[in-house]
């Protein structure tokens, strides 16, 4: 049975701005979202974060319709950047990440809505109702598996605190790369100096038994470092 007919009507205007380097894919959720009610508004699209972080200071979107795989980020540390905006926008994420810790890595990170890309003509609609309703959505097969990831989160991070044994400075500098920011804006914002913030991650790479930024901040989520 259609998905619009079972599907309450929207209730006011819902601007929407679309986050995906895949022209192709982006063309194909505003087709998508043309069949919906007219109180979808598309206002801006990106392709990249930096231009993303622009055009949603220029636009303030209600809703951000988010890839987690950008170029030129990594979409936890996107999730981040965005949660220290002055304005509120919530995100749904439109993946083709379908495991249980893909979903709560990316919740965990301030998105309140997931969708399977595969999926995206049967979810995405029940998605965006629901977060207009202040509500979250996941789709239905996932949500045991997001609670099981919840008790194996709660349990790593206790593990993996004790285990590292992280300084205050190193904790500190480890919320600052799990956002994407660089060396030079991680000493600015703690006031030190750039090889302070490289000895620091020297130490840091060494416990998390990393050799990149990439790795680090993958190791960061999966052990649950940052605060969130």
């Amino acid at each position: 049975m259609s998905l619009l007919t079972q599907s309450p009507t929207l209730t006011k205007t819902c601007s929407v701005m679309l986050v995906d380097d895949d022209s192709r894919f982006r063309q194909g959720v505003r087709t998508l979202l043309e069949l919906y009610p007219a109180r979808l508004e598309i206002v801006a699209e990106a392709e990249s974060a930096e231009q993303a972080l622009k055009l949603l200071v220029q636009h303030r979107p209600d809703l951000i319709l988010l890839d987690l795989e950008l170029k030129d980020s990594n979409g936890m540390s996107f999730l981040l950047r965005l949660r220290e905006l002055p304005f509120p926008s919530r995100v749904l994420v439109l993946s083709a990440h379908e495991g249980d810790e893909w979903v709560f890595r990316t919740m965990q990170a301030g998105a309140v809505g997931y969708v399977f890309k595969h999926r995206l003509g049967n979810q995405l609609f029940d998605a965006i109702t629901t977060l207009q309703q202040s509500g979250v959505y996941l789709p239905p097969e996932v949500a045991n598996g997001f609670f099981r990831s919840f008790q194996t989160y709660e349990r790593s991070r206790a593990q993996a605190k004790q285990r590292l044994q992280l300084t205050g400075r190193e904790q500190d500098i480890l919320q600052w790369l799990a956002k994407g920011e660089s060396n030079d804006e991680i000493a600015r914002h703690l006031y030190v100096t750039v090889a302070t913030v490289k000895a620091h991650l020297t130490s840091i790479f060494e416990k998390l038994q990393v050799t990149s930024r990439t790795q680090a901040i993958v190791a960061i989520f999966k052990l649950g470092l940052v605060q969130t």
